[in-house]
């Protein structure tokens, strides 16, 4: 009962949700009640019936790996939500184009780099380069990278707690947020940098307790981690959390296996050292190749992404309640509890990055996906404040359930209603017409809140014809705009020399008009260009949701 009233209490509370994608006033757009009675009644329903049985138990990171990967693969057909992946795509297709040695040699200069770090957009290059520019490429290799981080926490559970029962809560818990399978699609660095940091953290563990060849790996992982995204490298304090958790806590287990404790901390020491020692000297050369463009991008996230944070954030209301299941949510707090009556510091490992985020105010749900592993651990600790074992299984496999139903039947719906759908659908069409070049024209915004450019790497991520573009923004804001804009990325970004062509040379190309309002006319120039063509299809969905809007014509 409490499964199903803690989802329509958040229902009838849904203005009290602030995120910015997938906020419920959104997501139960007017008077959708009817949508939250199957992901309620059905996923408590779920959950009880798999409460009663252990065929999940028998085989946990097995069947842990098949469902989130199954959930995650529905959302393959969303649409590119969030700008920034015209970030990846460019740099990645820079590597496709020009090779590896190409992309390492000018990352940050010919290939422009924002405040991104080269790793995510490496590999997703490299998919590019063997494989073939197609998204769904990169959608396997997310989906792939969320599955085995749900892996992960199950494995850092075992690890922490000595307990697989406590592993299996915790990979059912990172299930347990929506929010997340919105995200697992698109071509960002979340999802692996979520990944590279679960693996670094479970690695680190194993290693100092077990050592051998799991302290070169252990290093790689912490170096990956580093390579991902310049917002882990706080969390990348976590590692030192546990080296002095195991050195100092009894509870650890460790001074049980070792029969002289002195012995036990010097070898704690050296496998930490040597870890640590092996990661900072990877990292060390990476700054001495290219300290020139970290250094460039660390001042700028101190004077503008800082700052910018605390003007952009999300309600911890939305993100804990809203967009993580309550349940999840409510053990997480447990955990807290639970450690304090055991004395058991252990808890302290899997809630440092998120008491990072909390004291530096971090407020924004993307920042925060990669703790949630760790915040997972944590809740699976919390749930043993509960006696009963058939109590503590039927609210971890109600957080899952009721989270991806949720997802399944009211977040995905909402993907196809956000205006960048269009760009997935032109994409689509062009690929069945016949012209293998597309010219794309960007018709003039009457106030344009980014730069339209940006679409263009994104229509490109979604056909296989050959895009052509010279379009350069006649509108641009005044420079102190810019300078506060959550999208100057945007503004500062030029698309790249490979979609530039000499008109003159050019005959039988498809024509793309990406447009900001439906039913305004076409500049002269365009009109002169498009009146020749018998045939166009238009993509004008369009929403409240987001002031950018993008429509688009295909003329062919």
């Amino acid at each position: 009962m409490a499964a199903i009233t803690a989802l329509f209490l958040l229902y009838f509370l849904r203005l009290a949700d602030d995120n910015r994608l997938t906020r419920w006033a959104w997501v139960f757009e007017g008077n959708a009640a009817t949508r939250i009675y199957f992901p309620a009644l059905g996923g408590a329903a779920l959950a009880y019936l798999l409460s009663c049985t252990r065929f999940i138990e028998d085989r946990p990171a097995a069947w842990l790996f098949v469902i989130s990967f199954a959930t995650s693969a529905f959302f393959w057909k969303e649409p590119e939500l969030i700008v920034d992946a015209s970030r990846y795509f460019t740099q990645a297709k820079h590597l496709e184009l020009y090779g590896a040695g190409y992309f390492i040699r000018e990352w940050g200069r010919a290939v422009p780099a924002w405040t991104d770090m080269p790793l995510v957009p490496f590999l997703y290059g490299l998919l590019f380069k063997f494989f073939g520019e197609a998204r769904i490429f990169v959608q396997v290799l997310t989906t792939t990278l969320f599955s085995l981080t749900v892996v992960l926490t199950y494995r850092t559970a075992t690890e922490l707690w000595d307990n697989r029962e406590a592993g299996l809560y915790a990979g059912l818990f990172l299930l347990g947020v929506p929010y997340v399978y919105t995200q697992v699609p698109l071509m960002l660095a979340d999802i692996p940098s979520t990944f590279f940091f679960t693996l670094s953290v479970y690695t680190f563990v194993v290693a100092i307790k077990r050592g051998g060849i799991r302290i070169p790996l252990a290093a790689l992982a912490l170096f990956a981690a580093f390579l991902s995204k310049y917002s882990i490298w706080l969390m990348l304090t976590t590692p030192g959390v546990v080296l002095a958790v195991y050195l100092f806590s009894p509870e650890t287990g460790a001074t049980r296996i070792q029969s002289n404790g002195r012995k036990y901390r010097m070898q704690c020491l050296l496998r930490a050292g040597s870890i640590m020692l092996l990661s900072a000297s990877l990292a060390g050369a990476v700054f001495l190749y290219m300290g020139d463009v970290l250094t460039e991008q660390m001042r700028f996230l101190i004077d503008f992404q800082s700052p910018g944070l605390k003007r952009w954030g999300e309600s911890l209301v939305s993100t804990f309640l809203f967009q993580i299941h309550p349940f999840f949510t409510g053990a997480a707090v447990l955990s807290l509890f639970v450690a304090i009556r055991r004395r058991d510091a252990r808890v302290l490992i899997t809630l440092w990055p998120i008491m990072l985020l909390l004291a530096l105010q971090v407020k924004r749900i993307r920042y925060t996906l990669p703790a949630l592993p760790l915040l997972a651990v944590a809740a699976s600790y919390g749930l043993f404040a509960l006696r009963d074992r058939e109590t503590r299984r039927f609210v971890a496999l109600c957080a899952a359930s009721c989270s991806i139903m949720l997802a399944l039947f009211a977040y995905a719906p909402l993907m196809q209603r956000m205006n960048c759908v269009n760009l997935k659908q032109a994409g689509d069409f062009l690929n069945s017409i016949p012209q293998k070049d597309v010219e794309v024209y960007i018709a003039p915004y009457a106030a344009p809140v980014l730069n339209p450019a940006v679409d263009v790497p994104i229509l490109d991520l979604f056909t296989r014809k050959n895009i052509l573009y010279n379009y350069e923004p006649e509108q641009q804001p005044s420079s102190e705009e810019v300078a506060v804009s959550p999208l100057r990325f945007t503004w500062e970004y030029k698309n790249p020399v490979y979609y530039r062509y000499n008109p003159a040379q050019l005959s039988g190309s498809a024509v793309v008009v990406i447009a900001g309002e439906a039913g305004k006319s076409l500049p002269d120039k365009l009109q002169q260009r498009t009146k020749h063509f018998h045939f166009s299809k238009e993509f004008t969905v369009s929403d409240d949701m987001f002031m950018h809007q993008t429509l688009v014509t295909v003329y062919y």
